[in-house]
């Protein structure tokens, strides 16, 4: 792991509290130092061809204050990068926002609809290819994770794996059979004290979708181990680094 070069594209504000700290949950993730992770800003200061090419695996963060269908002068230049990511067959692991962002870039569909809103610790169904799936396979079904959208992947991409849902909104995760790329909407990468980190910066969402104070949803949420070592299972398959993998 440690001869990896590992990039994490992150789609926040300069000033948002979490960039820092959406390092530390994908290093947690991955087993990993910090310091391994290099990061750059879709926004602000993307990443050059040189930067994709040269790396090994790529990650995909969520977005704070972005949205995929509200877009912006810095929307094509991302999906651009979604599409080059794909056509070169780079390892992908993309998570919220990035699983938003790959759906779209690939020919899918994502809308903004409050009714298919979620927060919080949810229980996710694996769908038949999940359960065949060498990476989602080894989940149990059905499985905890920690979720906090507000836009939704409606169509997954022509000829996209779906792997789970819940039963509000069935796109929760894909892989493509032909390149090896893995995107959830739930975040993988996070546990209990990140996510309660996350709620708090941004407690307005927490209103918004689950309906009451960041306080009593913290209350609500329990550990997620099974998805917590996606990432892990992820690096296991494409890499064949990594010890076993244990729940």
């Amino acid at each position: 792991m440690s001869n990896l070069k590992i990039l994490l594209l992150q789609i926040r504000k300069l000033d948002d509290p979490m960039r820092i700290s959406e390092v530390t949950a994908f290093a947690e993730a991955l087993d990993s130092s910090p310091e391994q992770i290099s990061a750059a800003d879709l926004v602000n200061d993307p990443p050059s061809p040189e930067m994709l090419r040269s790396t090994d695996l790529v990650l995909i963060g969520g977005a704070g204050d972005y949205s995929v269908p509200e877009g912006g002068p810095w929307l094509d230049r991302a999906l651009d990068a979604m599409r080059s990511l794909y056509a070169k067959r780079k390892p992908v692991f993309a998570s919220c926002w990035g699983f938003q962002a790959m759906a779209a870039a690939l020919g899918g569909l994502v809308i903004t609809d409050p009714q298919l809103a979620e927060l919080g610790t949810l229980e996710l169904s694996l769908t038949e290819e999940g359960k065949k799936d060498p990476i989602f396979g080894e989940l149990g079904n059905p499985f905890l994770a920690h979720v906090g959208h507000q836009d939704t992947v409606v169509r997954l991409p022509q000829g996209a794996v779906r792997l789970a849902g819940t039963p509000l909104v069935e796109n929760h995760a894909f892989c493509m059979p032909d390149a090896p790329l893995y995107c959830t909407q739930f975040h993988s990468e996070l546990k209990v004290p990140l996510l309660q980190q996350r709620l708090r910066a941004y407690p307005q969402y927490t209103e918004q979708i689950a309906g009451m104070p960041v306080d009593e949803l913290i209350e609500t949420l329990q550990e997620t181990p099974e998805s917590n070592n996606l990432i892990r299972r992820f690096m296991k398959h494409i890499f064949g680094i990594g010890d076993d993998v244990k729940d």
